[in-house]
């Protein structure tokens, strides 16, 4: 039931979102990983939730998706940026400038996918608040939507198993 309302929130921003001066940003953090390693591999869990998540994000048209350069990243995000016959965009959280990133993505539909500490921190730059704080290591289903439009910014956190 949870993932069928999902959907359907998901389904709602997609389709009354849909102006040129609007964007809407999807964050989420990367999937269950392997072990505590530098660069680690995503686990068989975090492969089935890599996948889940595309499926969540089925009906949404996204324009761009980005990732960080690790591999639990790129490999949560390729699901969705296979179905969707889009490359995935790497990006530096300690080096990305805000305010080029959303002119670079006004009017866009953008998956950004990254770390428990690094996607709590870009979602509260997104709405110029300090809201969320570093996700629990135990979380991995965490979603994060920022609707920008024109000057109004909206947001949510949906939290899934």
């Amino acid at each position: 039931m949870k993932k069928f309302l999902l959907l359907l929130a998901l389904l709602f921003l997609n389709i009354s979102f849909g102006q040129s001066n609007t964007a809407i940003y999807y964050f989420i953090r990367h999937a269950e990983k392997v072990d505590s390693s530098q660069n680690p591999d995503l686990s068989e869990k975090g492969l089935k939730r890599a996948d889940l998540w595309s499926k969540i994000f089925s009906e949404i048209s996204f324009d761009k998706i980005y990732s960080t350069d690790y591999k639990r990243t790129i490999q949560t995000a390729n699901p969705t940026a296979t179905a969707k016959k889009i490359q995935v965009k790497l990006y530096n959280p300690k080096t990305l400038n805000i305010e080029s990133f959303k002119k670079e993505t006004l009017g866009k539909k953008v998956l950004i996918v990254g770390h428990s500490n690094s996607i709590p921190k870009f979602v509260n730059e997104m709405i110029n608040q300090n809201l969320f704080s570093d996700i629990e290591d135990e979380t991995f289903g965490n979603l994060y939507m920022v609707t920008v439009v024109g000057k109004t910014i909206s947001f949510q956190l949906l939290k899934l198993e």
